[in-house]
């Protein structure tokens, strides 16, 4: 492999088929990662009002422009602060799009998956048990916070229902499992 030749014999400087990794969307990400990962720190340390973008930066090691560029305010930035808590990572996957989540509801039997799905939700809760009073505070704060998160039916209700449902087609599921109560069960039981 090399670079090419064009049909006049001098070379184009690009390689045969050969996709070089972009260095500069790697560094992107890492930055984007340590402000997120220092704002989270500073966020459950001071809370999200007394917690200035000066002070993320200084955390995250980089200037203040920067993190207003990759956010353009401090609302955008703790948005991403919840939105990765939750998920564990900055991949924009939904929840029942996960590979965890995927194969939980794919055991073979009701135990198995409920065991899986434990796994999982406990993850997310150890991950989010520190932002849930942040996220209280600032929606009660600002309005525009709260406008963030959507109004209509709690998105966890949603990946419990498709929980439940898959609980429920086990063979060894109980009969006495109403999905609805399942439901409510997975909802309450880790909210």
């Amino acid at each position: 492999m090399g670079s090419r030749s064009s049909s006049s014999g001098r070379r184009t400087g690009r390689t045969d088929n050969v996709k070089r990794p972009d260095k500069r969307a790697e560094r992107s990400r890492r930055t984007r990662e340590k402000i997120v990962a220092a704002a989270r720190e500073l966020f459950v340390a001071q809370g999200y009002g007394a917690t200035s973008l000066q002070e993320v930066a200084d955390r995250a090691g980089v200037a203040v422009q920067t993190v207003y560029f990759v956010f353009r305010n401090k609302r955008a930035l703790f948005k991403d602060v919840v939105d990765t808590s939750i998920a564990g990572d900055v991949e924009p996957v939904a929840t029942m799009d996960r590979d965890w989540f995927r194969a939980a509801c794919a055991e073979p039997t009701a135990a198995a998956q409920l065991r899986a799905h434990v796994s999982g939700v406990r993850e997310i809760l150890g991950r989010v048990a520190p932002i849930m009073p942040l996220i209280a505070a600032a929606a009660a704060s600002d309005p525009e916070i709260a406008a963030q998160w959507p109004s209509g039916p709690d998105p966890r209700y949603t990946v419990q229902h498709a929980a439940a449902k898959a609980l429920t087609s086990k063979p060894d599921a109980r009969e006495a499992w109403a999905r609805a109560t399942l439901i409510d069960h997975l909802c309450t039981d880790h909210a």
